[in-house]
């Protein structure tokens, strides 16, 4: 069975220009600790094999590679669709 592996995002537009960044990578027993610490302070966890294999391959700091904005987009436009259901309740 292949160890679980995650991939932390940072994207805030309004502070920043350009792409999102990647700001932590890990697998196994770091995968667990970084969706256990986005699960506690209520970050949502986007479950997305390929996409978080393909970005596993770069280093934190960096920003997502051009190739990879489509798909970062969709995770991010579902995201901001979650967080506007959350204010309209």
């Amino acid at each position: 069975m292949p160890k679980k592996k995650a991939v932390a995002l940072n994207y805030q537009p309004e502070q920043q220009h350009g792409a999102p960044r990647i700001v932590a990578v890990g697998e196994g027993h770091v995968a667990e600790k970084i969706l256990d610490l986005a699960r506690s302070y209520g970050i949502p966890v986007v479950e997305d094999v390929e996409l978080v294999d393909r970005l596993a391959r770069f280093s934190p700091g960096t920003e997502i590679p051009p190739q990879l904005y489509e798909a970062v987009a969709r995770v991010l436009a579902f995201i901001y669709s979650l967080e506007n259901e959350k204010k309209h309740r």
